[in-house]
């Protein structure tokens, strides 16, 4: 198993005729996601050519593409002032979990567009914006992650599951592991603006049900209360094994540091907050990404 996507999900590309559109919608499809359609309104009826072979057909809506493909999942790929409008677009056509790799939307309208979708479509989940993807290797890869990065599990395991809010300390996370030969189930990239449509309970929640992944690694960072809150989930929900690592240990107060909501004050929000609640959450809690890998590669042999 896998946990949000596997083999089975059926992806359409919003922007597929855009260039960060086709490029990366091309590099899910090479990697043996099943992309069946791309949308782009007044391109409807052309087609973007696979260079192996073959072409993925493009429609005017989202509406247009489910119909003809039975897309469940959608890749949005489009600039921030089309984004917003693009993932209710795809909620109203019925698809079941979105990506959107967008950065720079305003938070007040990644406000409006999570309540909008909790209200009225609590069947979809949104994850992003501004996020690297989500990739189940060996299954399906939606997003910006480079697949190659990441080991394949195995039948028997044991394997890692991923979440993270870093996009570059996601793709580090997955490498630790594949220089160690460690499998992963899932890798989750929640992405770091201050509204994320998935957060890191969201993903723990599902790590701990899926019988596929044996351990987790969460990669947390300065800023807002998310890695609190996941360390309380932690204490009183999960009882598989975890290493953790938060970014951001000498980034001083006040200053934004890369993601929007990557900032401390007053005191809150700091890397030591955030690694102390988890350790008390009985995570172990690596100084650095490797040491954080490495804590890994010690709870996977102990299982």
């Amino acid at each position: 198993m896998a946990i949000f996507v596997n083999e089975h999900t059926k992806v359409i590309v919003q922007g597929l005729t855009g260039g960060q559109g086709k490029y990366h919608g091309l590099r899910n499809q090479a990697y043996g996601t099943q992309v069946v359609g791309g949308v782009t309104p007044g391109k409807g009826g052309t087609d973007v050519a696979i260079p192996e072979g073959g072409s993925i057909p493009v429609f005017n809506s989202v509406a247009e593409a489910v119909a003809a493909t039975g897309a469940t999942a959608s890749f949005i790929a489009v600039p921030p002032k089309a984004a917003s409008a693009a993932i209710l677009e795809a909620a109203a056509a019925g698809i079941a979990f979105i990506v959107c790799i967008t950065e720079g939307i305003p938070a007040q309208d990644e406000a409006k567009v999570y309540n909008t979708l909790v209200r009225d479509y609590p069947n979809t989940r949104l994850l992003g914006p501004n996020c690297p993807g989500i990739i189940s290797p060996g299954k399906c890869n939606i997003g910006i992650t480079a697949g190659e990065i990441a080991q394949l599990p195995t039948a028997s395991g044991p394997n890692v599951g991923i979440v993270s809010r870093s996009g570059t300390l996601t793709y580090q996370a997955l490498y630790e592991l594949k220089q160690r030969g460690i499998g992963v189930s899932t890798c989750v990239g929640i992405g770091g603006d201050p509204v994320p449509g998935t957060n890191f309970i969201d993903c723990l929640r599902e790590f701990q049900a899926d019988p596929e992944t044996h351990a987790i690694i969460m990669i947390g960072e300065i800023g807002g209360s998310a890695e609190e809150e996941a360390a309380e989930f932690i204490k009183a929900n999960v009882t598989k094994p975890m290493s953790a690592y938060i970014a951001g240990v000498t980034a001083p107060e006040g200053k934004k540091m890369g993601h929007a909501g990557a900032i401390t004050s007053g005191g809150k929000g700091t890397a030591k907050g955030k690694m102390d609640a988890l350790a008390a959450a009985g995570v172990r809690v690596g100084l650095n990404p490797t040491e954080a890998g490495d804590l890994m590669a010690e709870i996977i042999k102990s299982l």
